[in-house]
């Protein structure tokens, strides 16, 4: 038998381990899905290619439902998987589904946390915790108004551009979610960690 050069990764192991960045379809909404729905997965392939990702994201049609999972057809054409064609039979398992057609029921955390603030890169890349953060009104459409710091940046190091990142309240989730009750709070609020480790509220 020949090897495929392809397998479908496990979106629920990824979920797990990024939930507040990566969306996972809810329980409800996978239960919901019927043959004519389509579900969206993530064929991971080997390639010689070194321009070529690890993997694509592709469609499959639903042909049945059973209790050991879903049996459909690729909807796309893949792009660099080659032993994989379109209309190609695929089965999955509720854990591959990373999108379906169908409304999700359930609030994503990922939407959640998706708005954007400013976060140093010593807490973003190198894995050092949140110290001090703010919020005030925010700069753009996409902005949640607050600014991540350790709060042991020095002046020089916070007036270099470099040394700062743009992004995702989840993306600095993943690396601290010590602060997520704080996002609650209104524009207009600074909290400090004290000695014991807690946040404490600012004048």
């Amino acid at each position: 038998m020949v090897r495929k050069s392809w397998k479908l990764e496990d979106a629920q192991a990824i979920a797990d381990e990024f939930p507040y960045t990566f969306y996972k379809p809810s329980k409800e909404v996978i239960l919901k899905l019927r043959p004519g729905n389509q579900a969206k997965l993530i064929f991971e392939f080997d390639s010689q290619d070194p321009e070529a990702p690890r993997a694509e994201r592709m469609w499959v049609e639903i042909t049945s439902v059973t209790e050991h999972g879903f049996t459909g057809y690729l909807d796309n054409y893949p792009e660099y998987i080659q032993d994989l064609k379109y209309k190609d039979p695929v089965d999955f398992q509720a854990c591959h589904i990373i999108d379906t057609d169908i409304d999700d029921p359930v609030p994503s955390i990922t939407d959640k946390y998706i708005k954007r603030c400013f976060v140093t890169n010593n807490i973003l890349h190198e894995g050092k915790p949140v110290g001090y953060l703010y919020r005030e009104e925010p700069d753009y459409d996409d902005d949640s108004g607050w600014r991540i710091t350790t709060g042991t940046e020095t002046d020089e190091y916070m007036d270099d551009p470099k040394n700062t990142s743009y992004v995702s309240l989840g993306a600095v989730l993943r690396e601290d979610d010590s602060i997520i009750a704080l996002l609650e709070y209104k524009a207009g609020v600074a909290f400090a960690k004290d000695t014991n480790g807690n946040f404490i509220e600012l004048d």
